[in-house]
């Protein structure tokens, strides 16, 4: 750039401020562009009716106009040669959604982790419940095994109360406490079975005599020689019976 020139008397130049601008264009330079700048300074004051009738002396409070001059900018539209410019097309939709496909891939491995974590909790779940199932039915057994044991010990006496019964002194007070005994241990599931008439069942009797009988239309108990007891739905102790076959 050149440097700006200083301002100067119109009286002595003979020309109107910024008129070194055609001066140069005759020089033949090549064209050149000119920013014009005007600036007020001080306060401002209206410009006399003189100045608008195309006076050469500047209004007082303004400074002259300066002159940026850029060096020789080529302005000729032919020098520019070349094919036309054209915006840039738009991103393709694969382009546009290559940044997506980390996120998709993420996703992915997300959900593949949450389905696996999932299907852990419920082999977890699934565990622990057969774990309650499994000590809840031990800890029944062992509760049934228990008593099984204690009221087996029993039977001997229950046996002997069933032999005072049939001959009948099972009376007073002894027979109160007898049926109080029997009472109480039926809290615990004992229960007592064989009676005379009943049909045979190999799984419950033990069948210790045999007999035939016109009688009968099929084998049955005609003697209980020892009632049995089950204990809830386990067989605490087989019943001896007589059994009397049909002839």
């Amino acid at each position: 750039m050149t440097e700006k020139p200083r301002a100067a008397d119109p009286a002595s130049t003979g020309s109107t401020p910024g008129g070194s601008a055609p001066a140069e264009q005759a020089n033949g330079d090549g064209p050149r562009v000119v920013i014009r700048n005007n600036r007020k300074i001080g306060k401002t004051e209206e410009m006399p009716a003189a100045a608008d009738a195309g006076a050469d002396a500047p209004a007082e409070g303004l400074v002259e106009e300066g002159e940026i001059v850029v060096d020789e900018i080529e302005v000729e539209a032919t020098s520019v040669s070349g094919p036309p410019v054209v915006d840039a097309p738009a991103q393709p939709v694969e382009e546009a959604a290559a940044p997506t496909a980390p996120l998709g891939a993420e996703l992915e491995a997300l959900r593949a982790e949450l389905d696996e974590r999932t299907r852990d909790v419920q082999r977890v779940s699934a565990e622990y419940a057969n774990y309650r199932k499994r000590v809840d039915r031990d800890r029944a057994l062992v509760q049934e095994q228990a008593t099984g044991s204690v009221l087996a010990a029993l039977l001997p006496i229950l046996d002997d109360l069933d032999r005072a019964r049939e001959h009948g002194d099972l009376v007073g007070p002894f027979g109160t406490v007898a049926e109080q005994l029997t009472t109480a241990l039926g809290k615990f599931g004992l229960t007592p079975f064989g009676e005379q008439g009943d049909p045979f069942d190999p799984t419950r009797h033990e069948a210790v005599a045999h007999q035939t009988s016109a009688d009968v239309d099929a084998p049955t108990c005609v003697q209980v020689m020892r009632r049995g007891y089950l204990l809830g739905e386990r067989l605490l102790r087989p019943a001896l019976v007589a059994v009397a076959d049909p002839e």
